[in-house]
């Protein structure tokens, strides 16, 4: 095959192009772990922040950030794989409902986070916490679940992330060969004896993944919870689900942008920066050892 100048200009561009991003995320991360990697002290972790917001710690935000998250889970993840399910197993390929769906999880993907947060205030927060006031309550002069909370937030982005765990998911029962159902059923399995025992075993590494990266992608979401339970100083814990919270991504802005001494903070920011990737990257990896470990049980030895 011979090679021509345009392949050796479309080398040379790709490359370049790749120098560029990579270049950028290495001044990206050597910033932060050049400036945040010495505030990690176990002082740091542990202790609550100062009312000026440039001293302290970072520990309600830790708190908060995995408190939210584990509730995002257990709210959104199980929906998620349903649905997913219900696609990939049970909507036939005539199914008019079916295309429906899909396409409104695909628009749902697209929608900016914040419009999640307008959402999550107006229906979670004023409609459903609004109602059980009246029902629970009655007239009450200040609102009990009619107010942010860890658990509005919680649940707002458990609605963010639904796409990703919904569509990953289905792409990963699509990887399950159709000769391993065919099989199941003729042994005198049933559907649901198939989906649980055959067609979920051996797609858990796929689903797994998308399951991480969908927690990950709404761990670091910060629109949302302005709206629907954050608080840019709370140095008390949740103890409730009533309860706003400190949130590591919304720390981040409020030190950047209502401190009182946005200089002094500087030290604080880059801090909990560091914290907050160290977190994200750390489930990524998780989820990239998850699938490599699924592959290699799923191969052949």
């Amino acid at each position: 095959m011979r090679i021509t100048t345009k392949d050796w200009l479309l080398v040379v561009a790709t490359g370049l192009a790749l120098l560029c991003v990579l270049g950028i995320l290495v001044i990206l991360l050597g910033q932060i772990v050049w400036n945040g990697a010495p505030m990690v002290t176990p002082e740091f972790l542990t202790e609550a922040p100062t009312a000026d917001m440039t001293g302290g710690g970072i520990f309600p935000a830790i708190y908060g950030t995995v408190f939210m998250t584990l509730l995002m889970s257990i709210a959104g993840v199980p929906v998620g794989l349903a649905t997913a399910i219900w696609l990939s197993e049970y909507a036939s390929k005539r199914s008019r409902i079916a295309p429906i769906v899909r396409s409104a999880i695909h628009n749902l993907a697209g929608v900016p986070s914040i419009v999640f947060g307008l959402f999550g205030l107006g229906f979670f927060v004023l409609f459903v916490g609004g109602t059980m006031d009246k029902v629970f309550y009655g007239d009450v002069a200040r609102p009990i679940w009619g107010q942010p909370s860890i658990l509005w937030a919680s649940l707002t982005l458990a609605v963010l992330t639904l796409p990703t765990v919904i569509v990953t998911t289905e792409e990963a029962l699509r990887t399950v060969p159709r000769d391993l159902r065919d099989a199941s059923l003729a042994l005198g399995a049933t559907k649901f004896q198939t989906i649980f025992t055959v067609v979920l075993p051996n797609a858990r590494g796929g689903i797994l993944t998308g399951v991480i990266l969908g927690v990950s992608r709404g761990m670091g979401e910060v629109a949302p919870i302005i709206f629907t339970g954050a608080a840019n100083f709370l140095p008390e814990l949740p103890d409730d689900l009533r309860d706003m919270f400190m949130h590591l991504g919304y720390h981040v802005f409020a030190l950047a942008t209502q401190s009182p001494n946005v200089d002094a903070a500087e030290p604080t920011l880059f801090g909990t920066v560091f914290v907050l990737l160290a977190l994200t990257f750390t489930l990524n990896l998780v989820a990239i050892v998850i699938r490599s470990r699924a592959r290699r049980a799923l191969s052949p030895s």
